[in-house]
C-alpha cells in the first residue's frame, strides 16, 4: 500500500509578514506524523483569492491529504470558506446547525452578535461541518478529486484540538477520501539536555540503523530533540526498528537523555519525586520564580512541591531566608555562599526533601571583571549535603534565565536517579573546571 501525502496550507498576511509565529505548521506535522501520514509540503499563503485558489489546487493534485489553517473568522479578510467553494466549483450553503451554536455562543457570553459572524455558518456544499468547542468558527472536511481537503481555524488552541477531535478520528489508519493507504511509518522524539546539538551529532558517530530508519536533531533550547523515524514494510517491522534504535540511544546518551516525547524536564522530575515520595522548594533570586513557574505548570506538583521564595534584593534574601548579613556584606549575592545559604534557609523553613537555589547576573549590566554578566550560583540542598557550583552562561537576559532553571531541574532530576550532578559543560568559560562543592553543612571548599 502506497504512503499517505500530506499537505498543509496556512492562510494570512500576517504570517507572511512575520507579525505572527506560524506553530500551526509545527503541530500539524507533528500529529500527521504520529498518525503515520507524511507531510510532504508546507505554504503558507496571503488573503488573496487567486493565490489561495492556486496553492489549493496545487495541492489537491499532488498530495491526499490537504490541511488548511487560517481564514475561517468573521472578518473581511477570512476567505478560505469562499475561495475553497469556487476552486473546486461547490455553492455556498447556510448551515443552520451552526448558525444557531454561533448565536447560542454570544448569548452564553451575554454579548451581542455581529451579522458578520453569520458567514461563519457558510460551506461548500458537500462539507461536512467539523464542531469547534473552543470558538466561533466551525471548520470543514471535503472530499475533492484525489484528496481529503480539512479547513480549520487559525487560533492554536482551536486548531489543536479539533485536529485531535475532528481530524485524526476521520483519517483513521492514513485513510481518508482520496488516501492511498496506510504509510508504516513510526516515530520516538527524543529529548536531551546538557549537550549541544553538534557535539549530541557527534555522540552518535558510528551508530549503526537499520535499514529504513533515519536520525533527526532539533534544538528547542536549552533542550536538544533526537527524533526517530523508522520506514518499513510492515507496522512491525517499523515499530521493531524504531525501539531498538532508541534503546540504543538510551544506552549510549545515558544521564543526558532525559524523556521521551513532549513532556518537559520539569514533568519528569515532578514524576520522580512522586514516585519516590519527596518534596522540592526553591529559592529564586536571577530566575525571578521562573523554577517555581515550571515546577507549578505540571498536573500534580502540589504531591511535592511545597513552594519558593522569589529573593530578589539581598534584604529579602536576609528577612525570608535568613541568610546571615555578613555574608552578603563579605561575598557578595553573587556567590557560592549566599547560594548554600538561599537554598538551606528555604528547606528548613519548608521543611522539603531538597531545595534549589539560584543567583546570578542575567544582564545586560551588572557584571564586573571578577563577576562577569552571565555568572550564576546553584545550590541544591538535602538532608545529606548542599551541592554548588558555578556556571557563566554567556546569553541573553531571557536564554539565561530559562538555562539557569533547567540546570536547576536537571540537578533535581540527577539527584533522584543517582547520577552525577553536572551542568552543560559547554556553557562553561574556556578552561573553567566545574567546582561542584558538596558537604553537610554547607562550609566545605573541596572539589570533587
Amino acid at each position: 500500500m502506497g504512503r499517505v501525502i500530506a499537505e498543509i496550507l496556512t492562510i494570512g498576511d500576517e504570517i507572511l509578514r512575520g507579525e505572527i509565529v506560524d506553530s500551526n505548521k509545527a503541530y500539524l506535522s507533528e500529529r500527521l506524523l504520529e498518525a503515520e501520514i507524511e507531510c510532504h509540503y508546507q505554504l503558507s499563503v496571503r488573503d488573496d483569492p487567486p493565490a489561495m485558489a492556486d496553492a489549493l489546487r496545487c495541492a489537491a493534485e499532488r498530495a491526499d491529504v490537504v490541511l488548511v489553517s487560517g481564514g475561517l473568522g468573521p472578518t473581511r479578510d477570512d476567505r478560505t470558506t469562499a475561495v475553497v467553494a469556487e476552486t473546486f466549483g461547490r455553492e455556498l450553503v447556510l448551515d443552520e446547525a451552526s448558525l444557531a451554536l454561533i448565536r447560542a455562543f454570544f448569548a452564553r457570553v451575554g454579548r451581542p452578535m455581529s451579522e458578520n459572524n453569520a458567514k461563519q455558518a457558510l460551506f461548500p456544499s458537500g462539507a461536512e461541518v467539523l464542531p469547534n468547542p473552543e470558538g466561533t468558527a466551525p471548520g470543514f472536511q471535503l472530499e475533492v478529486p484525489g484528496a481529503s481537503v480539512f479547513c480549520l481555524p487559525g487560533v492554536p488552541r482551536e486548531l489543536r484540538r479539533m485536529m485531535d477531535e475532528q481530524v485524526l478520528p476521520r483519517l483513521g489508519c492514513g485513510g481518508a477520501g482520496g488516501a492511498k493507504g496506510p504509510s508504516l511509518v513510526r516515530a520516538r522524539l527524543l529529548r536531551t539536555f546538557g549537550i549541544g546539538e553538534s557535539s549530541l551529532d557527534s555522540e552518535l558517530e558510528g551508530l549503526e540503523l537499520p535499514p529504513g530508519v533515519t536520525l533527526g536533531f532539533r534544538t528547542q533550547f536549552p533542550d536538544n530533540l533526537v527524533r526517530v523515524v523508522a520506514r518499513a514494510e510492515t507496522a512491525a517491522v517499523a515499530e521493531e526498528r524504531c525501539g531498538a534504535v532508541v534503546s540504543d540511544l538510551r544506552k549510549r546518551l545515558g544521564p543526558l537523555l532525559y524523556g521521551e516525547g513532549e513532556a518537559p524536564l520539569a514533568a519528569e522530575v515532578v514524576a520522580e519525586l512522586r514516585e519516590q515520595k519527596r518534596t522540592l522548594a526553591v529559592a529564586e533570586s536571577c530566575t525571578g520564580g521562573l523554577l517555581a513557574e515550571r515546577v507549578t505548570a505540571v498536573a500534580g506538583a502540589s504531591a511535592v512541591f511545597l513552594g519558593g521564595v522569589s529573593a530578589y534584593a539581598d534584604s529579602a534574601k536576609t528577612r525570608l531566608l535568613g541568610v546571615p548579613e555578613a555574608l552578603l556584606a563579605t561575598h557578595g549575592a553573587v556567590s557560592e555562599e549566599v547560594a548554600r545559604a538561599m537554598a538551606e534557609g528555604i528547606r528548613g523553613r519548608l521543611g522539603a526533601d531538597f531545595a534549589l537555589a539560584t543567583t546570578g547576573i542575567s544582564g545586560p549590566g551588572g557584571g564586573s571583571a571578577s563577576k562577569p554578566v552571565g555568572l550564576v550560583y546553584l545550590a541544591l540542598a538535602s538532608a545529606e549535603e548542599t551541592h554548588c557550583d558555578s556556571f557563566v552562561f554567556a546569553l541573553d537576559r531571557s536564554r539565561h534565565r530559562s538555562l539557569t532553571a533547567q540546570v536547576g531541574l536537571d540537578w533535581v532530576r540527577r539527584k533522584l536517579l543517582g547520577f552525577e550532578l553536572v551542568g552543560p559543560s559547554l556553557m562553561r568559560r574556556d578552561g573553567e573546571e566545574p567546582t561542584g562543592t558538596s558537604d553537610s553543612h554547607g562550609r566545605s571548599h573541596e572539589r570533587r
